[in-house]
């Protein structure tokens, strides 16, 4: 069991949980009512094994890194739980099990995109970016924008503009999200040579773009009611939810405390939830009015 827990944790588990509830509101977005048994569940599946064989390629690539910082040391190949060999194999295997259950379960369409987002986080992005350009995050992040778009196709097979909204939102999200944790962090991804942002051009710098991200996410949030894919329900959660980011933001301008960054992180991970859940509640209600009003006529 101890061995099960140590490959558990090269998935991710609640990076990976966040990912795939975001996927799986892209499936109940995409029909009325409960989707197809076999897109839910296959599609579910795969979208999962493909972000944990991401996750383990991480852990694979970032090796050295992980063994100079606080919070990844204790991660089992930096601490020689596991050995490299046995990442790599976990990794593969994984990855290529997705790829036949989404593949020959689900659709062609979503086995390439999650193969693309899976190729984008664990080279483009880890082996990459993230050593090459403090915009590390900003660009790479459309591989961890994608799985509302993957639930998506999963039950449609085919890519929506709502979908891609969706994507837009995760996105522009990314930026203020794992900048407020660098903040926290700076000394950390200084030790490991990474230019994060605060470490490229420090902390206040960082606070701005914490800032206008998060204008522009209050923004972008609002699209779905703007383009009419959504309705009252998901713009009022939308508003209160962007405003208590908006709070975070600013207050981060001028923080009480230190520890503070890493409360702006905490709450844009219940932002994310919560928008989304908003989306979901303001999907079936709108559909429960519309199959009433069918009745009654």
């Amino acid at each position: 069991m101890s061995l099960v827990r140590e490959y558990l944790q090269l998935t991710k588990p609640r990076v990976v949980a966040l990912l795939v509830f975001c996927a799986v509101i892209g499936m109940f977005l995409a029909v009325p009512g409960i989707p197809p048994w076999r897109a839910l569940v296959f599609g579910t599946l795969g979208i999962w094994m493909a972000s944990g064989s991401a996750a383990a390629f991480n852990h694979l690539i970032d090796e050295r890194i992980d063994k100079l910082m606080a919070r990844t040391a204790r991660r089992p190949l930096a601490t020689g739980k596991l050995t490299p060999r046995q990442v790599l194999v976990f990794a593969v295997v994984l990855g290529i099990v997705s790829m036949l259950v989404l593949g020959l379960l689900v659709n062609t369409l979503t086995a390439v995109l999650t193969f693309g987002g899976l190729i984008g986080y664990a080279l483009v992005y880890t082996a990459y970016l993230k050593r090459a350009t403090p915009q590390n995050i900003v660009i790479g992040g459309l591989a961890g924008a994608i799985p509302p778009v993957l639930g998506w196709t999963a039950v449609t097979g085919a890519l929506h503009p709502f979908a891609l909204q969706l994507c837009l939102i995760i996105f522009v999200w990314t930026p203020p999200h794992f900048w407020a944790l660098a903040i926290f962090r700076r000394d950390d991804y200084a030790r490991a040579e990474i230019p994060m942002l605060p470490v490229t051009h420090g902390v206040p710098y960082t606070r701005w773009q914490i800032l206008l991200y998060t204008i522009l996410l209050v923004l972008v949030s609002l699209l779905p009611p703007v383009t009419g894919y959504s309705g009252l329900i998901y713009f009022g959660g939308a508003a209160v939810l962007g405003s208590g980011f908006l709070y975070y933001a600013i207050r981060l301008m001028n923080p009480p405390d230190e520890y503070f960054a890493m409360r702006v992180f905490k709450y844009s991970i219940v932002y994310l939830m919560a928008l989304f859940a908003f989306l979901l509640a303001d999907h079936w209600i709108i559909e429960s009015a519309t199959t009433s009003r069918g009745l009654l006529q």
